[in-house]
């Protein structure tokens, strides 16, 4: 079952094995995912000040409209709801450009009101319709265009209305000199940044007593029932950690949780839940909140287990100076997962491997986990087979027949060296400011998880691994890869705008810098007027991606911030016209939908007639409005 509509897919997830698990296995799920759940809020209200008024005037009117279902209006309208709920906000998830409604500002005053009148909910229509549907209000989430206020030009709310840039970046520089140098706590992770009366700057932290404490503090309630059911000392531990600082919000405690956590891996069940990832923030500082649960995949976890026990190999062989190497790698661990539930800013649109924790010294002292998401990836599969994007856009049968070969054995694997090896690699020199490339900061990291994973995927020792079949199969990922980079990926962006999120930015650069300093291994070429690439030296291509990988390396450790720039500037950002138009022109004849996310399981606790718990049950049936809707009754917290 799944649902589409705009540039949208809706899949379905199962959690293998799930029915099987032991009863506190499965208390223990049931409760981190209702933690994973419930800071939903809290991301809402970070992608925009007004995102959770937004939102309640779009259910209201959803819930009690009474007009006709066909008229234009009414259709018009609920797409633009299912793109809002998509996105947990008004800007689209990818491009970060504000949504288009195609609906009349006079169908959403009438109706709102008609909803008004029907509840005891009072809007700021006027308010509400301003930012909605005048276009020059808050047009992008994240802006990151060179030259421009990052914060003044971004509609996020991570910083007060009217703090720039450059007080931003000043009042966190001076942070920063009062700081730990050798064990840096990641500084603004969990606040907003906020102005007082009398102009000063201050941070206004995310913990229990202070923003975002309702929805903490039911986070923490889930959390505390989760502790009982888990499943071994170290777990319990880690659990206990978590609410620690969720209730002070000191950035010390969320270190100290940070190595529990990545020394915890003989639990079945894992999860993570919290402010995680920087990307939603124009300065890479703060930290959206996610949640996720898991379940190990013991039998697949064999071929992550493999590289994360070789990690020092990799490590010394890799073609980066010595210089910027790990002298040893610590507690680096992989394993393949089946996801349980995903929350926050990994739902409905969700990674499909993950490598945590972010901070630099934890990863150099203690190590890293990653996970790849097996059950994501094959419901991924499965709606990209007899798709026909191989037969349109892969230049030939040979070619093609090498990614059917081959493909998803080596999307996987890249997948585990990007998230295994890759993030995990490298190390800063003494003195470098983990956030020196500022707003290029997190392409580049993406581009070098990357390039650690192309250059070994054509490695013999992934033969002698048993990691890759033979030492033909790696070129299937160099293909596709160039081919996303340099084309497919394309389709995602609208005529007339430029790449704007990190990882796109990361597989155009990577790409793009393939195709310029080594047209030898690589090309665009016409064919009965219609462009693909074309590989005509696989082996010169590892040299190349070896090559990037020690330079974008390189910036990373010396905190090179305008190589840095001149990189992602001059190959990540700017798109061809011409090339534009032709590939979103074959790609809407597949008549397919460019982006993809997930639909959750219903998790419900089963009673017997004493109202003792006897089981956990698991559903597939839920229907995506009916989800949202059911979400923003249950797990409104803000």
């Amino acid at each position: 079952m799944e649902e589409r509509f705009a540039d949208l897919q809706l899949l379905r997830y199962e959690v293998p094995d799930f029915e099987s698990l032991p009863l506190r296995q499965k208390l223990l799920v049931y409760y981190l995912s209702e933690a994973a759940l419930l800071g939903r809020d809290i991301l809402w209200d970070q992608n925009n000040r007004y995102g959770l008024q937004i939102r309640d005037a779009l259910e209201a009117i959803y819930t009690h409209y009474a007009g006709p279902l066909e008229a234009p209006d009414w259709q018009a309208f609920v797409i633009y709801l299912k793109r809002v709920w998509f996105s947990n906000g008004i800007h689209h998830h990818y491009s970060y450009l504000k949504f288009k409604p195609e609906f009349s500002r006079d169908f959403f005053l009438s109706e709102l009101r008609k909803a008004e009148a029907k509840t005891s909910q009072h809007f700021d229509a006027d308010k509400l319709a301003e930012i909605i549907f005048n276009p020059e209000v808050m047009p992008k989430r994240v802006n990151q265009a060179d030259g421009e206020d990052l914060l003044l030009t971004s509609s996020c709310n991570y910083y007060g209305e009217g703090i720039t840039q450059a007080e931003a970046e000043a009042f966190y520089a001076d942070l920063k000199k009062q700081a730990d140098t050798e064990r840096p706590p990641m500084l603004g992770m969990n606040s907003r940044l906020e102005r007082k009366p009398d102009g000063t700057l201050f941070e206004n932290v995310w913990r229990s007593e202070g923003l975002y404490g309702n929805a903490i503090n039911r986070i923490c309630e889930m959390l505390g029932k989760a502790r009982h059911y888990a499943e071994n000392a170290k777990q319990h531990a880690v659990i206990d950690k978590l609410m620690e600082f969720y209730k002070s919000g000191d950035l010390k405690t969320f270190d100290e949780y940070a190595i529990l956590w990545v020394q915890e891996t003989e639990g079945d069940v894992d999860f993570t839940n919290g402010f995680t990832e920087v990307y939603g923030d124009p300065l890479g500082l703060k930290a959206s909140w996610e949640g996720y649960v898991n379940i190990i995949d013991h039998e697949k976890t064999s071929r992550a287990k493999a590289l994360s026990d070789n990690a020092e190999w990799f490590e010394s062989h890799s073609p980066v100076d010595e210089r910027f190497k790990k002298k040893a790698c610590h507690g680096v661990s992989a394993k393949v997962i089946s996801a349980a539930m995903l929350g926050g800013d990994l739902y409905p649109s969700s990674a499909i491997g993950i490598n945590l924790p972010n901070s630099n010294w934890i990863r150099a002292e203690y190590g890293s986990k990653s996970v790849t998401i097996a059950n994501l990836t094959h419901a991924y599969n499965l709606a990209a087979k007899g798709s026909g994007m191989r037969e349109e856009f892969v230049i030939d049968d040979e070619t093609r027949q090498l990614l059917d070969q081959y493909g998803d054995v080596c999307d996987d694997l890249h997948t585990d060296l990007h998230e295994c090896l890759g993030h995990g690699s490298g190390q800063l020199l003494p003195g470098v400011d983990a956030d020196a490339l500022k707003a290029y900061g997190s392409t580049l990291e993406e581009a070098r998880a990357d390039l650690f994973g192309l250059y070994y995927i054509a490695d013999r020792k992934l033969v002698e691994l048993g990691l890759t079949p033979n030492e033909e199969a790696y070129k299937s990922q160099y293909y596709s890869y160039l081919m996303n980079g340099l084309l497919t990926q394309m389709v995602r962006i609208e005529e007339g705008h430029q790449i704007e999120e990190a990882h796109m930015r990361n597989r155009a650069l990577i790409s793009r810098w393939t195709l310029q300093n080594y047209p030898d291994a690589v090309q665009i070429v016409c064919q009965n007027g219609k462009h693909y690439v074309a590989v005509h030296d696989y082996e010169l291509l590892r040299k190349a991606f070896g090559t990037l990988l020690a330079e974008v390396q390189r910036i990373k450790s010396e905190g090179d911030y305008e190589a840095a720039r001149q990189l992602v500037e001059g190959y990540g950002i700017k798109i061809d016209v011409e090339l534009h138009h032709e590939i979103r022109q074959r790609y809407e004849r597949l008549n397919l939908a460019p982006y993809k996310g997930f639909i959750n399981p219903r998790y419900e606790l089963v009673r017997d007639g004493e109202g003792n718990i006897t089981d956990v049950s698991i559903s597939y049936n839920e229907a995506y409005d009916e989800q949202m809707l059911r979400y923003g009754k249950e797990y409104r917290t803000l």
